[in-house]
Formats: C-alpha cells, structure tokens, sequence
C-alpha cells in the first residue's frame, strides 16, 4: 500500500509539471474545502466570497488543479505540505466597476469544467445547504447598433421545464439582457415559494448594482451621486424590489469558461435573442 501511494503521489506529480508552471506565472487553482460552497476556483475574489465569514474556513492555493481538487476531497497530496493557507480579510463581494464590457459573441462552448458537487431534488433542482441554485445570462447581438438582437437565459437544472429563453422586450442592450434574467429568475423562484435562492450570474455590474449601488441610488431618489439619471433604472428597480422578497446569495462566475450552468445559462440567451420579438 506504502509503495502504491508513493507511486501514485508521483504520477500526480508528474501531471502536474506543466500546471505548476503556469501556476508560477501567475496561473492558480484556489481550495475551497470548507466554506459556503468547497470547491476548486480559478480567481482569488471567488475562493474569497466562498470563506469569507465562514467558520474555520479551510481553503488553499495550487498551481495544479489535481492537487486542488485532491484537497478538497481530502485525498492525501504530494505538494499539500509545502503550499501555505491562504488569510482573508472582511472584504466585498465584488470589486467595484463603473461599467460593464461588452461580451464579444461567437466561439464554440468550451468543454464544461466539474464544479463543487450540490445536492439535486427529486424536483430537478439543485440546492446549496437549504437554498436552491439557478444561474442567469444575458446576451445581445449587435450591442449598441441598429437591429441589435437580445436574449435572456435562466438555468435551473438538465432539461429542466422552468428553464427559460427568451427574447429580451424593449431596448435591446447586453445589461439589460443580463438584469432581465435575473429577475426572471426571482420572479420564478417567488412563484415556487423559494425563499433562498443562490444566483450565478458572470455579470459583475448585476451584482455590484443590486447588492451596492441600488442602496445609494435609492438614498439619493434615484439618481446617481453626480446627479445624472440612473442608467438602466426601471431595471434596477424591478431586481431590488424582487430581491428584497428574497434571501438571494450573489455569486459570480466567470463567462465562457466553460462552466456547465454558465454555459446552458448562455446557450438559452442566445437561443432567446434568436426568436421574434415580444
């Protein structure tokens, strides 16, 4: 057994050789193995929404995406002694963005990457401890121009009968896609009397917008601090009152990199921004 766990300690290793190199150029893989969701992360912020808070939260960095997952599952690692445990601050969510950049549409989806295992109903929803899980998209062809098509696309599971795609009303604009979507999704979890709701969203404007500016905005009658109008305003006033309805946990993802909810959510926008206008 001695010899075999030696043996398969350097495989891993060796595996891991060219990872490890792209860890060292700036590349990482984050552990999350207790925290609100454990799991491997690509980004710092992500692994640091999961532990934030969280009771003896216990995560790590690697520059191998196997021994991330490894420690995760609590497998016995080859490089787990030398990595060192990560500290976090009380920080935000998200960091703060003005602006939202435009998607740039096209390209094949990727390979869909495992993300943290949940617990599925017999109700074909997914649930994170005792609230349940949907990610949202929105897209729009042709931003900003003339005949700019938009979509919005709402994820609940595989084949699931409330997953949407749908064409975007009104203005056709990539932020508005993203912000009808994700009060399509609270629309629908009201209907089922879900009360707690996990959104994942690769939409950092739609985040950082419900859960911070929305409080400023509201506190200066709708108007921005330099007292400019709101962008996008009747939007953001339907998402914030659905989300005081509600106890939503925000969460971020990265887009097109092949996470498979992140992917569906986009399939379905696209597959909206597709059908004939409303």
């Amino acid at each position: 057994m001695l010899r075999f766990c030696s043996v398969s300690s350097l495989v891993r290793r060796a595996l891991c050789v060219s990872t490890e190199g792209m860890g060292k150029k700036g590349r990482f893989f984050y552990a999350v193995k207790k925290g609100h969701r454990p799991g491997v992360y690509q980004t710092w912020e992500e692994c640091k929404f999961q532990v934030d808070r969280f009771p003896d939260a216990r995560y790590k960095k690697f520059g191998c995406e196997d021994e991330a997952w490894a420690f995760v599952r609590n497998e016995t690692t080859s490089m787990e002694n030398s990595e060192a445990t990560l500290h976090t601050p009380s920080v935000p969510v998200c960091s703060k963005r003005s602006i939202e950049e435009d998607e740039v549409d096209g390209g094949s989806a990727k390979r869909a990457k495992r993300e943290p295992s949940a617990a599925s109903s017999s109700s074909g929803l997914t649930y994170m401890g005792d609230a349940v899980v949907v990610y949202t998209d929105g897209c729009c062809t042709g931003n900003g121009r003339h005949g700019a098509r938009a979509g919005i696309g709402v994820y609940w599971g595989p084949s699931h009968p409330l997953n949407i795609a749908e064409r975007l009303p009104g203005r056709q604009t990539n932020q508005r896609a993203e912000l009808q979507a994700t009060c399509r999704a609270l629309e629908q979890a009201i209907h089922m009397d879900i009360k707690k709701l996990v959104v994942y969203t690769d939409s950092k404007f739609t985040i950082n917008g419900v859960t911070r500016w929305v409080k400023n905005w509201k506190t200066n009658g709708w108007r921005l601090a330099t007292g400019g109008e709101v962008v996008n305003k009747e939007d953001f006033q339907k998402l914030d009152e659905l989300n005081e309805g509600l106890d939503v946990k925000w969460m971020h993802i990265p887009g097109h990199a092949g996470y498979l909810g992140n992917e569906e959510a986009d399939r379905l926008s696209r597959e909206g921004a597709a059908k004939p206008p409303l």
